[in-house]
């Protein structure tokens, strides 16, 4: 089994039932089927063959869920790609990723007719409207509807086999330049129905997708994992506080999925109505470390619960989930999701007792088949079947894992391990704190020092309280040596904190 039999099979089976709401209009499974076979066709008629690279430059609507399926339909690899990265960055993916044809957004046409002459192998761009304005098609150039308009439903099926790779990911690129992460439709479909089984979602559940869907959280939680269980996704085209709130309550939400700075934000959300809230059954958090004074107001306040979990884009992304059917700790990424491993490994590879910090390795079937052209890399991530995260974590004695810190954001101050987790969960905890984030800057004496940055609900907290506040609960090396104030702290378009811009600013 594959996504696009698992689609096809619901369209067959169950066609009457919304597949997605988009902008307060439902579209049956029947519907999307149909769409996403005739485009299928459409791509097969302009030569688009199984194998062949298609990227995706497209934000949360039917055009990225009938690319994505669509072009997986033909046996395609899909390359998702954030469409408001700089031009120097889609011509990165574009080249590196053997991008044969593109289908964006009709605002970003510009920009490819900018790259266009850097890219002799890149044979069509598929055009999505925004607006009123007709695509002016060329034999390169054509319009997404034109393109289902020249497609039947006598396209058949191709082989595709567990191990193709059905998608390219390519991770943020944290040191150097993005690599891209291969996963084979056997990793896509066993993720995505996985989490299904382990979060209980059914065909009757409606999941807020307000993530960006060309990023693999929302791709697999919001995304895939409802059309495998045949829920109804609620596509949030971007995030809002005010249109989440509209969304779930009009349409009677029951799954909600968000990164930590979502939750904040609806959190702070001065209209928000917990009983616009009162459909829902379980949210879910992953993407960064859901501070724990904020998961606790935040339940508190709406009365649902947060299960939180984890993952990355190398594992399809999910490994860990807090479990529905027994307690959730909070701070804790939970267990093993279904047919996943996870352990945690010291630098000589043997696994720690339970309590003790190291690397968080993964096993199972929705660990990716490599980095695209980089064996490498691949070679230096996978070892003996394992995905080595780079993360730092701790297992307790019931199973539950705990991230530490990323590896590369530890900081030694005087010989002494300082975790930036643990110094921003006590800022969070402080309740002038709306957000904060911690890193590590050279000291002449220590060889490093703690330096926070925080953004303030309340401007008559000083730095000189809140540095207090800090030295109160934590020990003295782990202090910050200065806090920043900021308006806002920089984040990519997940709503993650990035660390490494703020170091880029301080020159470490």
């Amino acid at each position: 089994m594959n996504l696009v039999h698992s689609l096809l099979e619901t369209a067959r089976e169950k066609g009457e039932k919304p597949a997605y709401i988009f902008e307060d209009k439902a579209t049956s499974y029947a519907e999307l089927g149909g769409a996403v076979t005739k485009f299928a066709s459409g791509l097969s008629k302009l030569g688009v063959k199984q194998g062949d690279h298609v990227a995706l430059l497209l934000g949360n609507s039917p055009y990225f869920v009938i690319g994505l399926y669509g072009a997986m339909r033909i046996g395609a690899t899909v390359i998702p790609i954030n469409p408001i990265y700089a031009p120097d960055e889609i011509q990165y993916i574009l080249q590196n990723g053997d991008v044969k044809t593109v289908i964006a957004l009709d605002v970003l046409l510009p920009v490819m007719q900018h790259l266009a002459p850097t890219l002799p192998g890149m044979e069509h761009i598929i055009v999505c409207p925004t607006s009123e304005t007709a695509v002016v098609e060329t034999e390169k150039m054509k319009s997404f509807t034109s393109v289902i308009a020249t497609g039947d439903f006598s396209l058949p099926m191709p082989d595709l086999k567990d191990d193709d790779t059905a998608i390219i990911l390519y991770t943020s690129g944290t040191t150097g330049k993005p690599k891209g992460a291969m996963l084979t439709h056997q990793n896509l479909y066993s993720n995505a129905s996985d989490v299904a089984s382990y979060l209980q979602y059914t065909e009757h559940d409606k999941v807020v997708a307000a993530l960006p869907m060309f990023h693999v959280f929302c791709l697999t939680v919001a995304l895939n994992a409802s059309i495998v269980n045949g829920a109804t996704v609620l596509i949030v085209p971007k995030f809002s506080p005010k249109e989440v709130f509209r969304v779930v309550s009009s349409h009677e939400a029951t799954v909600f999925a968000g990164v930590p700075t979502m939750y904040n934000f609806l959190f702070q959300y001065p209209e928000g109505n917990p009983d616009d809230w009162k459909t829902l059954r379980l949210c879910i958090s992953g993407g960064a470390s859901l501070p724990v004074a904020l998961l606790e107001n935040f339940e508190k306040k709406f009365n649902v619960m947060i299960s939180e979990g984890y993952g990355l884009s190398e594992a399809s992304p999910v490994t860990c989930f807090n479990p529905l059917d027994r307690p959730r700790k909070a701070g804790s990424i939970g267990t093993n999701i279904i047919n996943v491993e996870n352990k945690i490994v010291n630098e000589l590879g043997d696994e720690v007792k339970p309590g003790e910090i190291g690397e968080l390795i993964v096993c199972g079937p929705n660990v990716m088949k490599g980095y695209y052209k980089m064996p490498e890399d691949t070679a230096a991530t996978i070892r003996d079947g394992w995905l080595y995260t780079g993360d730092l974590a701790r297992m307790d004695e019931e199973g539950y894992f705990y991230i530490v810190d990323r590896k590369k954001d530890l900081i030694i101050v005087g010989g002494y391990n300082v975790y930036p987790r643990e110094v921003e969960e006590v800022l969070y905890k402080h309740p002038a704190v709306m957000e904060a984030v911690v890193l590590g800057i050279p000291d002449y004496n220590l060889g490093e020092a703690v330096k926070a940055y925080a953004v303030m609900n309340d401007a008559s907290v000083s730095e000189t309280e809140l540095l207090t506040y800090c030295a109160q609960h934590l020990a003295k090396y782990k202090v910050p040596s200065s806090i920043e104030f900021s308006q806002e702290l920089p984040k990519n378009t997940t709503g993650k904190i990035l660390r490494r811009a703020l170091k880029k600013e301080v020159g470490v």
